[in-house]
């Protein structure tokens, strides 16, 4: 089997301010520009900017024009609430309308800065759009409220997909869509075309989910619009290195990507900041990694053999041959 085609690949922008005063000794203000340049060094090809965070100090066209200087792609924009104290209570769910309209023009004004730099998917994770406490929340009127408000941001540019990243908890205590099931029933209340899923492998070991078998339900039932690549031990989004834990089902992961016909950027969603890493040696191993178990990924897809073993349930016969293919 013929090697597979190597996708585009992006990373946390946020993570390269790691070690700013060294990197770029005697500036003061490091902006999306300078950590766009930083992150090329790494050999990532793609990009997901934040909004607004990331406009604050830069221009549509500007940054744009970084991108084309060093080889990157704009992959989409990620919308950013949680950075406001204004949302703690919610940004599609607040109690408060005006609280509420804000998120959603504000959200409008992302998908016109994505239209402008040609950009097609805008990934929404609504982390403060959630609950702490019993009798905190009207879970009727939240839940009509967010997908009012979706089906206003999808309806805005027909043209551009909206990703929904979910994720159970954090900020929140209990996330309002916090695995794949309850995010496909949204979606398909919300009816909208052009929206789908953005997966998260740490946020789905978090959600006590197997990677594979949600990406399998979320390309039976939807759409997969992005894959985050990270590991972590379940417990919370530890955002560590691809398969530093969990080899195996990242594999599986993969294999089931590659039946899904995924051909979007993977991006690495992951925090070299918590360790203090080197962001740069942090991204080239992810890339070196993610290569390496899809190449393994492209040769189980067709093991009939795996098939065979998988059509039994026969546990000890496909990780024999799931270890020997990570072993070659």
């Amino acid at each position: 089997m013929s090697a597979p085609t190597r996708p585009r690949y992006a990373a946390r922008l946020n993570a390269f301010k790691i070690g700013a005063a060294e990197y770029w000794p005697g500036n003061n203000t490091i902006t999306t520009a300078d950590l766009l340049r930083r992150a090329a060094t790494a050999g990532l090809t793609a990009a997901d900017l934040n909004y607004p965070d990331h406009f604050l100090q830069d221009t549509p066209a500007d940054l744009s024009q970084v991108l084309a200087d060093h080889g990157m792609a704009l992959n989409g924009l990620a919308m950013r609430y949680y950075t406001d104290p204004g949302y703690k209570l919610g940004a599609f769910t607040h109690p408060d309308a005006a609280t509420r309209r804000a998120a959603i023009d504000e959200t409008k004004r992302g998908l016109d800065a994505l239209a402008e730099m040609g950009g097609r998917l805008m990934t929404l994770w609504m982390g403060q759009d959630g609950f702490d406490y019993s009798f905190q929340m009207d879970y009727a009127a939240a839940w009509d409220r967010s997908l009012e408000a979706m089906a206003e941001v999808a309806d805005h540019n027909t043209a551009i997909d909206i990703a929904l990243e979910y994720k159970p908890n954090e900020p929140r205590a209990f996330a309002l869509m916090p695995d794949a099931a309850t995010t496909l029933l949204a979606l398909k209340e919300l009816g909208r075309a052009n929206t789908g899923v953005t997966l998260d492998f740490a946020h789905m070991l978090y959600a006590d989910e197997m990677p594979a078998f949600a990406a399998h339900l979320v390309a039976r039932h939807a759409r997969i619009l992005g894959v985050h690549l990270n590991d972590g031990y379940g417990k919370w989004d530890n955002g560590l290195m691809v398969a530093a834990v969990h080899p195996v089902q990242t594999v599986e992961l993969l294999v089931e990507l590659e039946r899904a016909g995924y051909e979007g950027v993977i991006y690495f969603d992951t925090f070299p900041d918590h360790s203090g890493l080197d962001p740069v040696a942090e991204a080239r191993t992810n890339i070196e990694v993610a290569e390496r178990l899809r190449a393994v990924a492209a040769r189980l897809v067709g093991d009939a053999d795996l098939q065979a073993a998988i059509a039994m349930q026969d546990a000890p016969t496909a990780m024999r041959i799931v270890h020997q293919a990570l072993a070659r």
